[in-house]
């Protein structure tokens, strides 16, 4: 849940290992050194354990019919995990209304928000956000909610609650990551507000009563700054995601879309409604569990499918394909990583030099990456098909004049065999979590365009505006490239892409 930072450490270890290769190269006076990463420097290892952090968390019960109809979010924050490496989006609670930033979760159920008092919850955030707190007394509409309510005892089913021995102790959580990092508070019920796009195509002010965490102590990695938000929107398929609640209160149908730019600007489209669009292919959900789990089959790289038996994604307590927001890389099952790293790397245009640095596979072209790399096919069940372009399994780490260092941002799921595609797969396209049909659907897309949502009465046009911060200005903050002076750093790079003569 934190922000990645680079320093130029990943590149100096990529030379490192080239350097007994590289031949005497004159070297330009100076040199600009553009990089899709701020200054300060956190390696790739560390990624891959804020992933981790997210994926400990488990899901509550139930849902309901009737709709009303389609509620819309705004979304910052990008898959770009050298800026932001978040997706987020701001919701309304209290009375009188406050606003706050949470990231976009598929992966947990639980809409939690700091509150106020809390021990160990950052006040500010590299993000360029001014964080918030909540605090029940403060609002006229808030209730807590005690352990003798049905919603608790939902939740005390499925481990997501705790209660002291009184019925009229305050429902609890306790939330504890796979970092070390935790959370936990108390549950409240108060009024939420929003914007729903009504059948005869007008924008409505609307508000309801829902359930939310209240965090009153993080620990670990959620106590740091760097990326810090005001809490964590879970968008499960459990009772007490507001999903599930918004539904069995009329106010939204059963089921949510999500566009994601993978632009560096990012943002993109999030709604709780069915995003309609030519294109769009569907597959079952696998029922009966916590996440969104699809039935893999099949990977191919080049139209060539891969040597891997397809037992290995079958959907079990330990093994399975898992789509979540809330993870910013993708995770392969380990016996599927070495062959596709082995095809991905056999498959590159001859004019690419291939490199290994930490046991990452890397290449450096100067030509496009869609030209240089081929294409990857995500087969699911019935035969659909999800295609995974250059710029969804790779993440550009540097640039000397037009040569790009770019590394498989894929990783290995070491000892496991789950999948998880998490926002590197996910930008790009529309995906539409169907669970009154247990299904899910995507389709390749724009998503700075304007897409068709359907409603109680039919389909309305919809147009994105989720791209403006709480001003509602233009967001440009959350995108930015750094350019460092010359130094040691340029010139190692520079020596790796000019002077390296290994492939």
């Amino acid at each position: 849940m934190r922000p990645p930072e680079v320093a130029v450490a990943a590149a100096v270890v990529v030379v490192a290992a080239l350097l007994a290769g590289a031949g005497a190269v004159p070297l330009p006076a100076t040199l600009r050194l553009q990089r899709a990463v701020p200054h300060r420097g956190v390696p790739l290892e560390h990624l891959k354990e804020r992933d981790w952090a997210r994926h400990a968390r488990r899901g509550l019960l139930g849902g309901a019919p009737a709709v009303a109809g389609v509620v819309d979010f705004p979304v910052e924050g990008s898959a770009n995990p050298y800026m932001v490496g978040l997706y987020f989006t701001r919701v309304k609670l209290g009375n009188p209304a406050r606003e706050f930033f949470v990231q976009i979760d598929t992966g947990s159920d639980i809409l939690w928000v700091t509150c106020s008092p809390c021990t160990g919850c950052p006040t500010s955030s590299g993000l360029n956000i001014q964080l918030e707190s909540f605090n029940p007394d403060s609002s006229s509409t808030s209730s807590r909610i005690t352990c003798s309510d049905d919603r608790c005892t939902s939740a005390l089913q499925t481990g997501e609650a705790v209660c002291q021995d009184s019925p009229s102790s305050p429902c609890g959580y306790t939330f504890t990551y796979g970092d070390g990092s935790g959370t936990s508070g108390y549950y409240v019920s108060d009024t939420m507000y929003f914007d729903t796009v009504m059948g005869n195509e007008q924008t409505a002010n609307s508000s309801a009563s829902i359930v939310f965490g209240c965090s009153n102590s993080q620990s670990g990695d959620l106590t740091k700054a760097d990326r810090a938000v005001d809490g964590i929107f879970g968008f499960g398929q459990h009772q007490l995601s507001v999903v599930s609640q918004l539904n069995s209160l009329g106010v939204s149908p059963k089921v949510f879309s999500h566009c994601l730019k993978g632009s560096d600007n990012g943002g993109g489209i999030l709604v709780l409604g069915e995003i309609v669009e030519p294109g769009l292919v569907y597959t079952p959900l696998v029922p009966s569990q916590p996440h969104y789990n699809l039935n893999l089959e099949s990977i191919a790289v080049n139209g060539q499918k891969l040597p891997i038996d397809s037992s290995l994604f079958t959907t079990s307590n330990t093994q399975g394909t898992i789509v979540d927001s809330g993870t910013t890389l993708a995770y392969l099952a380990d016996g599927a990583y070495d062959p596709f790293v082995s095809a991905i790397a056999a498959a590159v245009s001859p004019s690419v030099r291939s490199l290994v640095s930490k046991g990452n596979q890397c290449f450096i072209t100067s030509s496009s990456v869609d030209s240089s790399f081929p294409t990857v096919t995500l087969y699911f069940m019935g035969g659909v098909a999800m295609t995974v372009k250059p710029e969804n399994y790779l993440l550009q780490q540097a640039s000397v004049d037009n040569n790009v260092l770019w590394c498989i941002g894929w990783q290995r799921n070491q000892g496991q065999e789950i999948t998880i595609l998490g926002d590197l797969v996910l930008k790009d396209k529309i995906f539409v979590y169907d669970l009154a049909n247990l299904r899910m659907g995507w389709a390749d897309y724009d998503c700075s365009m304007s897409v068709n949502v359907t409603t109680s009465s039919g389909k309305n046009q919809y147009v994105n505006t989720g791209q403006f911060d709480v001003n509602g200005s233009s967001r440009s903050t959350l995108s930015y490239w750094c350019s460092i002076p010359v130094g040691v750093a340029v010139i190692l790079v520079h020596m790796l892409i000019f002077g390296a003569s290994r492939r």
